[in-house]
């Protein structure tokens, strides 16, 4: 059975009907409109009701400080999680299976690739090639763009003589250029990497659909030696796998020893937060590298190919396909990919926005899913109301905490008038304020510690000192809450209400 149609919709002007194109295109002004409307009143209040908002920020950074200890204790139990399953001997768990199921399971791996260097993509198929899983049930895909260029074609050649006979399949794919209705990126290659394997593997060998897991890895994902045995047991000891994908946690530290400084506390912060999103399983949606059953992929059609947010995409995608009986299963698991590096340190910030800018735009699923909870009678109301809530606030609350701290604990003394400030709380409040950002800094000791334990091995031509300047680093982090977090997410939100759509800006892969 095809897919409704309003599950094809990238952008309002997909839509046909008038009617529906209004109310999609209204959907996709709401978040911009909330960030914006919010700010806007908190610069209002602080000129008409000063003391209203020195209420307000002093609660509001006693609110942060409880969710920066609440967070700090989901960060500590992942990472205990984490350890013990790393630990854990997974094949054993899996014989353990009644009649040792997981030997039929097959892992079909799916790598788009743009211009990665070629010691990247060796490095992403080396570690698949020392995981513990049975190489004999490995199919790994290669979906290369065709525009890519010569030397990107040679990289790729290089790959097929080196590891063509150490899988069961290696399929090398070329993804047309400017196909009809897709927009260019990792979505529309991955898509077509999954249909080329289902076309000339899969469907010719007659492996059920069910029997096999599908990865989507970025080009330069490097997998943990358990990695697939962890998530077949996974996927066989979950009660509904075909309506479930698997999230491991994705690090950024392949190149942490040679990455600018704002560059590393981004690509650890990133970490951190998917690291306490697995302790919040109930929210949990995918990102990044992440694997599902083969069988919902087809069930879905394989990935949309006229969206940039295709990894989260794919989850809703099945959410709705199935009616909302479709979740994400944590892992507990890690993988590692890059940090975000550059030629320059100039060049590496400008990545960096660019790469948040993309991950906030992801804020175009909310009109997708609302649109199409608003067309699907099938889904519980209590679904819509949480997950309309849960993105929303996580989007409203990106683009706009950072900045509300930034502005409110000095603005209402700035415009607030005479009168607000003679009184006593215009006199406390920057010595309040500045007391309680200070408590919430004492959750940077944490991120410092676990930013050391989770390092990759030292590299020789980096000193013992430099573990200095990982801790010390961390007190950049209010610069980039609001310069690399806030703003990029604003920036998205904004294109999406104003009508400014970005295409799929490829991360550039470099390593020093």
């Amino acid at each position: 059975m095809s897919l409704p149609y309003y599950l094809k919709v990238g952008r309002a002007s997909d839509l046909k009907d008038p009617k529906e194109r209004k109310i999609f295109r209204a959907l996709e002004i709401l978040p911009g409109a909330l960030s914006w409307l919010t700010l806007a009143t908190v610069v209002l209040l602080s000129w008409l009701k000063p003391t209203w908002v020195a209420i307000f920020i002093i609660s509001f950074i006693i609110y942060s400080l409880i969710r920066n200890v609440y967070f700090s204790f989901h960060l500590s139990a992942c990472y205990k999680q984490m350890r013990k399953n790393e630990e854990i001997n997974w094949i054993k768990e899996l014989e353990a299976l009644p009649a040792a199921r997981w030997r039929d399971i097959y892992h079909l791996i799916i790598i788009p690739r743009y211009k990665e260097p070629l010691e990247i993509l060796r490095s992403s198929f080396k570690s698949l090639l020392e995981s513990d899983y049975p190489k004999d049930r490995m199919i790994i895909v290669l979906s290369c763009e065709e525009g890519a260029g010569q030397e990107a074609k040679d990289a790729i050649k290089a790959i097929e003589r080196e590891f063509k006979s150490k899988f069961f399949k290696l399929l090398i794919t070329y993804h047309p250029d400017n196909l009809p209705g897709e927009l260019a990126g990792k979505g529309s290659n991955d898509a077509w990497g999954s249909r080329k394997a289902k076309e000339l593997i899969i469907d010719l060998l007659k492996i059920p659909y069910e029997n096999i897991i599908v990865s989507s890895f970025d080009a330069d994902t490097c997998v943990f030696p358990k990695y697939f045995s962890c998530l077949t047991y996974h996927f066989l000891t979950t009660p509904k796998p075909l309506r479930s994908s698997f999230q491991p946690i994705p690090f950024y530290i392949n190149n942490i020893w040679h990455a600018p400084p704002i560059s590393r506390i981004f690509a650890f912060s990133a970490s951190f937060w998917q690291m306490t999103c697995q302790e919040r399983w109930e929210k949990l949606i995918t990102f990044s590298s992440h694997s599902m059953s083969f069988q919902a992929l087809v069930d879905v059609e394989f990935r949309q190919t006229n969206v940039v947010q295709d990894d989260s995409h794919i989850f809703w995608q099945c959410f709705l396909k199935y009616n909302g009986d479709y979740k994400v299963v944590p892992l507990y698991y890690p993988i590692s990919m890059d940090a975000n590096v550059a030629s320059n340190f100039f060049q590496t910030m400008k990545n960096v926005y660019k790469q948040q800018r993309r991950w906030a735009y992801g804020m175009g699923e909310i009109p997708y899913y609302l649109f199409a909870f608003w067309k699907n009678k099938k889904i519980t109301l209590s679904k819509k109301f949480f997950w309309g809530g849960v993105v929303l606030e996580g989007n409203w609350s990106w683009a706009t905490n950072s900045i509300m701290v930034f502005l409110l604990g000095w603005l209402p003394l700035v415009i607030g008038g005479e009168f607000f400030s003679k009184t006593l709380l215009s006199h406390n409040l920057p010595i309040l304020t500045s007391r309680l950002l200070t408590l919430t800094m004492i959750g940077l000791v944490v991120l410092a510690y676990f930013t050391v334990v989770l390092l990759p091995p030292r590299l020789p031509d980096c000193g013992k000192k430099k573990y200095l300047f990982f801790v010390s680093e961390w007190f950049l982090l209010p610069i980039i809450m609001i310069f690399f977090t806030a703003l990029p997410a604003l920036d998205a939100q904004t294109r999406w209400m104003t009508g400014r759509y970005l295409g799929f800006w490829p991360t550039p892969k470099i390593r020093k």
